[in-house]
């Protein structure tokens, strides 16, 4: 009788793609739910009791979690009601960091930054490969998800790192992320920079802009805000996330095509011969 290796097990398992095609519409539903998180995680932190909240953010997270592992394709609400979840969680893990354990934003930042790191490289050791197209097994997908909550939590630390520690500001912090998140997308299409390392720092990037986009409207002018409140901009950014993602679960523009995984399937058969 003939064994079966660990690799045709896994590929037994495989899956649909489970996360988004990267598109504009992508983009959009990040950063508004970059903000989003901010401004949602501020406004439950400082309305009820902080513990509260942090265990009320942990619990959805978990059920949204679930939800995203339990179906076997990309679903558009379920998985961006996850990254939403990931996004105030995140914010209240780096916030919980910083405010109850003491520790400054620089050192958060590092620290997250070498967490992200760490999962990366385990990521890539582990499958080979960091391109969205290949999340088509529990395994990536763990590692997807390990990846973006580092991302939110590092993002949330550097956002607050720029602005306070650094003194810039909410507003040139927001400019200044801007810059980085668009320098990959011109190295890509101008220069031949790799897609996977462009797609995964412009993906790191829209934490630190939108939330210091969301600070900038929410924070008082004391502190170089606008002053609308973190109630009014979770408020406006719900709103149009919702509408975006309805659209995108109407239309489904987002969905990846059948070709771009019959050619991650070829270039896979092909690396294991």
């Amino acid at each position: 009788m003939s064994k079966t290796s660990p690799m045709t097990k896994l590929q037994g398992k495989r899956l649909l793609a489970k996360v988004p095609e990267i598109t504009l519409y992508f983009w959009i539903v990040k950063l508004l739910t970059t903000a989003m998180g901010e401004a949602t995680s501020d406004y439950l932190v400082y309305h009820i009791n902080p513990y509260v909240a942090v265990i009320l953010g942990a619990i959805g997270f978990v059920v949204a979690l679930i939800l995203q592992f339990l179906v076997r394709r990309y679903i558009a609400w379920i998985y961006w009601l996850l990254v939403v979840m990931v996004a105030i969680f995140g914010t209240m893990v780096a916030d919980v960091t910083h405010i109850v354990l003491g520790v400054p934003y620089m050192v958060s930042t590092i620290t997250f930054a070498v967490v992200l790191t760490a999962v990366f490289i385990t990521w890539y050791k582990t499958e080979k490969t960091l391109s969205i197209h290949s999340i088509k097994t529990p395994r990536r997908e763990f590692f997807y998800w390990a990846t973006v909550l580092a991302t939110f939590a590092m993002g949330t630390a550097t956002g607050d790192m720029t602005a306070m520690t650094l003194q810039l500001g909410y507003f040139p912090s927001a400019i200044l992320f801007a810059v980085l998140f668009l320098l990959p997308a011109i190295g890509y299409f101008f220069f031949g920079f790799n897609e996977i390392f462009s797609f995964w720092f412009a993906y790191v990037m829209t934490r630190p802009l939108g939330a210091s986009f969301a600070d900038w409207f929410s924070k008082s002018p004391k502190i170089s805000g606008l002053g609308y409140g973190d109630g009014i901009v979770s408020g406006v950014l719900i709103i149009f996330i919702v509408i975006f993602v309805t659209y995108l679960s109407i239309t489904r523009k987002d969905v990846q095509k059948a070709s771009s995984s019959r050619a991650y399937s070829n270039h896979l058969s092909s690396s294991e011969h």
